[in-house]
């Protein structure tokens, strides 16, 4: 049988890999490691990557074994979710790899400016009904210029076809450097060594909406630190169909 919440959360409380500042903490207390991930976590100088929306953390990990050179921290709120990446991680001692259970909409408190080299967004939430909970609206991409280097990637790998189109229309509209852009991850032609590697890992939830005939889409683009950035006014078709435990949020047609 597997761990109840309560007994998922009383392990990361003594998880050194994990660290826990939901909204009903963040602002009583500093997060001192800001801008210190490196020294004071890794203990490296390496490459510090994100996955926003980590959910059960599998992809984290996954990165992390992959790239053993590079720090990955996993963020969530869903703690009894992320309880599955972190446990993997110190079962396997991974050293470089961390996950942090905080509201993404504060992701910007954790991190100092440059401290951050890629952002990877993996099956978010499409949000059909609120442009700026999107995790890649202007309102979201705002924040990770905060700590994102100057042009650092913005990865986006999802099963949602509004996402992915809204996605698109952002990148072009602002003309933000796209380098990769396919909407059948798993039937595109040319993909070198690496990159297949790292986009054949899949997540727990991945496997299921595969398994329904869902394409996987993906693509990546560099987020320069400066420019204004405007929300492309465009209606999109909703997603005719409702992921693995995703309600369908709207009832109507199109979005803007």
């Amino acid at each position: 049988m597997s761990k109840g919440k309560l007994a998922k959360f009383a392990d990361m409380e003594r998880y050194e890999n994990v660290f826990q500042y939901p909204y009903s903490v963040v602002d009583q207390v500093p997060f001192d490691m800001k801008g210190l991930w490196r020294d004071r976590y890794f203990h490296n100088a390496h490459p510090i990557v994100l996955e926003l929306g980590c959910g059960k953390g599998e992809y984290t990990v996954e990165l992390a074994r992959l790239y053993p050179d590079i720090n990955f921290i996993g963020v969530d709120i869903k703690g009894a979710r992320m309880w599955t990446g972190a446990t993997m991680a110190l079962n396997e001692g991974l050293k470089n790899v961390a996950f942090l259970r905080t509201n993404i909409e504060v992701i910007d408190r954790f991190f100092a400016p440059d401290e951050v080299q890629e952002i990877w967004l993996t099956f978010s939430d499409p949000q059909m009904k609120n442009p700026r909970k999107r995790l890649t609206s202007t309102w979201f991409l705002e924040r990770y210029r905060h700590f994102l280097v100057d042009g650092g990637l913005i990865h986006l790998k999802t099963d949602s076809n509004f996402l992915f189109t809204y996605t698109t229309l952002l990148v072009e509209h602002n003309h933000l450097p796209l380098l990769f852009r396919t909407t059948d991850l798993y039937h595109t032609d040319g993909l070198d060594d690496e990159t297949q590697q790292i986009l054949s890992i899949r997540t727990y939830y991945e496997s299921m909406w595969i398994e329904r005939g869902l394409d996987i889409k993906y693509l990546k683009f560099h987020l320069p630190r400066m420019g204004q950035l405007i929300e492309p006014e465009v209606e999109i078709p909703l997603d005719d169909y409702r992921s693995y435990h995703r309600n369908k949020r709207s009832p109507l047609e199109k979005r803007m």
